[in-house]
């Protein structure tokens, strides 16, 4: 997904590009290599579009709705995410579920997948993200209630320390109706797994 630019504008890249030059000195290496030199400016360009979400409001994204007397569960799943890691600001990526049921207002699909980018563009952490998708659903659409489920992997814990690639960290957040009524709960559970 692209970023909006003042979102990307808003981070201070020259700041960055130095920061990085002097993590280049740090380990030992020639910031002024041929393969190096261009490198700082590339992750702050990077590191605008990584955290982006910093500078949005996940709000206005729900700000557009539709009045609907649907009043059954609405879910969008398999919404891949990227984020950084607040500990490391290492990636961890992988896949949002997320499922509301409305009391009179729906809002595009889309607007959901950016919801969960927004929210994902920012240093984070996964329990955070999840809570934070479904209060951000509670408050701007007020629904009967919204469950959130995101199953991601953790390059902190693939690539340094425990080093145990594929493993996934699955965590939920639940509102309303969902922790209500265990037979809505399992609705969702079983949308979501396919069964």
């Amino acid at each position: 997904m692209t970023m909006a630019r003042p979102a990307i504008e808003a981070v201070d890249q020259p700041k960055i590009a130095e920061a990085v030059r002097q993590i280049i000195d740090a380990i030992g290496e020639d910031a002024a290599r041929e393969g190096l030199q261009d490198t700082p400016q590339r992750i702050a360009r990077m590191y605008a579009e990584l955290f982006a979400g910093l500078h949005q409001d996940p709000r206005e994204l729900l700000g557009t709705g539709f009045r609907e007397s649907h009043k059954e569960m609405v879910i969008l799943k398999n919404i891949p995410f990227y984020s950084l890691c607040e500990h490391h600001f290492l990636p961890f990526h992988g896949q949002a579920h997320v499922g509301y049921v409305p009391e009179g207002r729906v809002v595009g699909a889309s607007k959901i997948a950016r919801l969960v980018d927004a929210l994902a563009r920012r240093p984070q952490m996964q329990e955070r993200l999840t809570s934070q998708v479904a209060d951000v659903i509670m408050e701007c659409l007020q629904p009967d209630g919204v469950a959130v489920i995101i199953e991601a992997e953790h390059l902190c814990l693939t690539m340094r320390g425990v080093q145990k690639p594929g493993t996934l960290l699955v965590t939920s957040a639940i509102r309303g109706g969902f922790r209500r009524r265990a037979v809505t709960r399992s609705e969702f559970l079983a949308l979501v797994r396919g069964k």
